[in-house]
């Protein structure tokens, strides 16, 4: 049995056509399993003719003949080479080790002395470990070590001996009297070394600080000049 859907006459609105539908509800042949099947259709596509000429003014866009994986590489380069400018130094022939300081161009207007003196007093110690780091010792003999170089007596004494070599430019020596006039809470450490050495040292601290957070280079040469490297421990800190 079939139906079928009677197609409308062509002058019919196109919006009244109807496509013609039917179906069986028998197969009009029975099935054969053994009838041989057909193979399928092969897709032939014909060469272009030798007459067909190539428009050579249309160029094919070079961002379609990049490799993605060359983007990427090229992306790669340029975030190195921004990172390379605003680093382009090295520590002792080592990429520089320090944690990237928060960019602020005029630290003085943001920070008190205090604050300085506070992250100062934080890369003052880090420097002091490694240089102590080599050869390896046990935890007491690197707290001796350490201990000898930050306590606010063998600061005041470093400090002493950029003064009195000159070292320090007249900015820094501007920071200097800064960080030393920083009022602070009494403590017992100052009541031991004394205020005038306690102040001393906080100074140190403060120029340290503030070196930090505007001119890594130039904090690496002060504190090469202090002794500070990444030799051997055996090497001894500069006093006065």
């Amino acid at each position: 049995m079939s139906a079928a859907l009677l197609l409308p006459s062509s002058h019919t609105p196109l919006m009244w056509r109807v496509r013609v539908a039917s179906w069986d509800t028998q197969p009009r042949f029975p099935y054969n399993p053994n009838a041989p099947r057909k193979s399928p259709k092969v897709l032939t596509v014909q060469a272009p003719s030798k007459d067909l000429q190539v428009n050579s003014s249309i160029v094919p866009s070079p961002r379609m003949e990049t490799p993605v994986s060359d983007i990427l590489k090229r992306h790669h380069r340029q975030k190195s080479i921004e990172h390379h400018e605003d680093f382009d130094e090295s520590y002792m022939g080592y990429e520089l080790w320090l944690p990237s300081p928060p960019r602020v161009e005029k630290p003085r207007s943001v920070y008190n002395a205090a604050s300085l003196a506070y992250i100062g007093d934080c890369i003052y110690e880090l420097y002091a470990r490694r240089h102590f780091l080599f050869p390896p010792l046990n935890i007491e003999e690197y707290n001796d070590h350490v201990m000898s170089v930050v306590r606010c007596e063998a600061q005041d004494e470093l400090l002493m001996t950029l003064l009195a070599d000159n070292y320090l430019s007249v900015e820094e020596r501007d920071i200097l009297r800064w960080g030393k006039n920083a009022s602070s809470a009494k403590s017992r450490t100052k009541k031991r070394a004394g205020v005038a050495v306690y102040n001393r040292a906080s100074s140190l601290e403060t120029l340290i600080g503030y070196l930090y957070l505007t001119n890594m280079n130039r904090l690496k040469d002060v504190m090469l000049k202090l002794g500070f490297s990444s030799g051997s421990s055996m090497d001894p800190i500069h006093k006065k």
